[in-house]
């Protein structure tokens, strides 16, 4: 258990919303549960997406609720760097391994010939998915593709017999049919690397012992699991996390209110009464515990104890554990979390109507309104 090695891999396209950020909290807990290590890896690829403070934003949300990793971007470590955009020349190689075995191929298709081969495919009512045209191209072709300059990607051969199985350690063995694969593109034209070749690459050469990622990704398990196998690596264990969703039961998004850490502490949220709920969400140590603190947290905290479906993100319960939080602060921890929300107010006068405002109170952002009259 001391070789427990998790990470947490956002792409620096805003504030992580409140699913990235319970993905963090599981990996952070296992980590510090076992005594391993908890990663902070940045998969800035999609440059198009990137906003300019996106990094900034995913450390800020992350040292709000003292999630503190081993290993990242700002302290390095010892297999980074921990930024996707810094390690292409690793992607490149391993692309080209792959094309070296027979495992992966040079695609010269434009996409003006792609996206005709997919209409093409819907008119026929199929799945749309690449014809393998530059798969079985002779010496002869790929050479005239070469001299002409045409730009190119690296594709994943994929086995057309069998099929890829996985096993989940939160939602049991997930199968599928290899014909029902994708060629998955794993180096683009540019230089840069798909998700999944980078994804697959760092776990490996990072040493990952644990993969927790949302359920979202789950269609997406063949093309790892098929680059593990043709690369000849071990596949670590899988947990698929359970969706967050919102009170109506769809996924959880801005149009529910507040999605993102930051967001939460500014309307008045405790750090220590998000990190409680964010942890019951998808995880449950018995029945009936609702309060943990962090330590009683990371001393619970185990995979079998992650739930399969998805969690219901509760406004209502989160006030009443943020009111819970908020009573068992001292007058003068009180006052030092209040400060913020009410800055014209005289901390003598805060301190002596602390017992009474506490109790009244689930947010301290309701503290204004209330003492408006002192």
């Amino acid at each position: 258990m001391t070789d427990v090695r998790v990470r947490f891999a956002p792409s620096p396209t805003g504030a992580p919303h409140i699913g990235n950020i319970r993905t963090a909290l599981f990996c952070y807990l296992w980590a510090r549960h076992t005594g391993g290590k908890f990663i902070l890896r940045i998969e800035d690829t999609d440059q198009a997406r990137e906003v300019e403070n996106g990094l900034q934003l995913i450390l800020e949300s992350l040292r709000i609720l003292g999630l503190d990793w081993d290993e990242g971007p700002d302290i390095g470590g010892p297999y980074g760097p921990y930024e996707q955009s810094k390690r292409l020349p690793i992607y490149k190689e391993h692309a080209e391994r792959l094309i070296a075995q027979g495992r992966a191929y040079y695609c010269y298709c434009t996409e003006e010939r792609l996206e005709r081969m997919r209409a093409e495919q819907k008119a026929r009512g199929e799945q749309t998915r690449y014809d393998y045209h530059c798969r079985y191209l002779s010496d002869a072709e790929r050479a005239e593709y070469e001299r002409a300059g045409i730009p190119k990607v690296i594709r994943l051969a994929v086995p057309h017999e069998g099929k890829t199985t996985l096993h989940d350690f939160i939602h049991g063995d997930l199968s599928i049919e290899n014909k029902n694969v994708d060629d998955q593109v794993l180096l683009k034209s540019d230089g840069f690397p798909t998700y999944h070749l980078a994804v697959v690459v760092d776990d490996h050469l990072m040493k990952i012992s644990h993969v927790m990622r949302g359920e979202d990704w789950i269609p997406s398990f063949p093309k790892h699991v098929l680059l593990y196998q043709a690369f000849g690596w071990e596949i670590p264990p899988h947990g698929h996390l359970p969706n967050v969703l919102g009170p109506d039961r769809k996924k959880l998004s801005k149009r529910h209110g507040a999605t993102s850490v930051m967001q939460f502490r500014d309307e008045g949220y405790l750090p220590e009464a998000l990190l409680n709920f964010l942890a019951r969400l998808g995880w449950a140590y018995d029945d009936h515990t609702e309060i943990f603190s962090r330590q009683q947290l990371i001393e619970l905290f185990t995979l079998d104890k992650i739930e399969h479906s998805p969690a219901i993100f509760d406004p209502a319960k989160l006030d009443w554990l943020n009111g819970y939080y908020i009573r068992e602060l001292t007058d003068d921890e009180f006052v030092a979390r209040a400060r913020p929300f009410v800055p014209q107010a005289d901390a003598t006068l805060l301190r002596a109507i602390a017992p009474l405002v506490k109790p009244r109170i689930k947010k301290l952002n309701e503290i204004a309104a209330l003492i408006d009259y002192c």
